[in-house]
């Protein structure tokens, strides 16, 4: 696979909220650039990765520590990471530079993510914190069609040590087991025993068929910018042998109004049983979505919450 540029709309200002949407749930992939917040929010990240991992060099890491120990350090690190003030407010900024107001967006976790290397005949447990994700959209586990991925590296990424998104399958639908995901009980066993109490394959569901898809086209771009796309697009993580660790971030957002109007992306193919909410929290006071809406932290999915006005290209042309 080779890194394809011309898959983004490369956005150079901020855009007001209804753009910014409208294009994402239209399939649009945003390359923000100009974003100093985002510069600001990688030295914060560098210097907080090459305190924590002194004396190795974080991209480096995988080669001292084994299999275990990066699952535990690693896990260590990102909790420490998203419960951070500090990286809580770049982030808030990093939202604001691009143009969307911090009291009308919810945001998920504020995730720090590691890749290491790993020799493509060695087979290692698939923990949470280390492994390379599956194929998958991340609406079919949420049911939130509003939702958008933000995705940044933090230091230098080709196309063997990143992610690739699908473009092809964006209105396309694919056999799944969504439909069979229940997050309510992951959730309960996550509680009980620590986030690797479920694996990286359980977090999510999973491609159910066969594809051959000639446009799985690598994220690789540089560190100080950023990406957001819809989260119905499907993509992957590539598998990760050019002998350093990848470390990005990411995180998801919704901006409220849409949830609330039944705004967003196609749901072509996902079945999941449950709508996720609760997994988000308004980014100017962390107020949890479901109590700003006034439904449970899970909601049964019968269907979009309320009934889904989808975006399209053909909307987009009428503004």
């Amino acid at each position: 696979m080779s890194a394809d540029r011309s898959m983004y709309a490369s956005i150079t200002q901020s855009l007001q909220p209804r753009d910014f949407h409208d294009r994402i749930y239209a399939g649009e992939v945003l390359r923000l650039g100009e974003l100093q917040p985002m510069h600001e929010l990688v030295d914060f990240t560098r210097a907080f990765l090459e305190e924590a991992l002194a004396p190795f060099s974080p991209v480096e890491i995988h080669r001292y520590l084994s299999h275990q120990q990066q699952t535990e350090r690693f896990g260590q690190l990102q909790r420490d990471f998203s419960r951070s003030p500090e990286v809580k407010r770049l982030w808030r900024a990093v939202f604001e530079a691009a143009g969307l107001d911090a009291g009308g967006l919810a945001r998920d976790s504020l995730y720090l993510r590691f890749q290491p290397h790993q020799d493509p005949d060695n087979v290692v447990p698939r923990a949470r914190s280390t492994a390379t994700i599956a194929f998958h959209r991340d609406t079919w586990g949420s049911n939130l069609y509003a939702q958008t991925n933000w995705w940044a590296p933090i230091y230098e990424i080709d196309a063997g040590r990143t992610f690739a998104i699908y473009p092809s399958l964006w209105d396309r639908p694919v056999a799944n087991t969504s439909a069979g995901f229940d997050l309510a009980a992951l959730l309960e066993r996550s509680k009980a025993g620590g986030r690797n109490a479920v694996d990286a394959d359980e977090a999510i569901p999973h491609l159910a068929e066969q594809l051959q898809v000639a446009d799985a086209t690598p994220v690789v771009i540089t560190p100080g910018e950023i990406i957001a796309f819809s989260s119905a697009h499907a993509h992957a993580g590539v598998p990760n042998s050019t002998g350093l660790t990848r470390i990005s971030l990411e995180t998801r957002t919704l901006w409220i109004d849409d949830v609330r109007e039944g705004r967003g992306a196609p749901n072509v193919d996902g079945h999941a049983p449950w709508m996720s909410p609760g997994m988000f929290r308004r980014v100017s006071d962390e107020v949890p979505l479901n109590e700003i809406l006034g439904v449970p932290r899970l909601v049964p999915f019968t269907g979009p919450f309320p009934p889904a006005r989808h975006t399209t290209i053909d909307d987009m042309a009428d503004c």
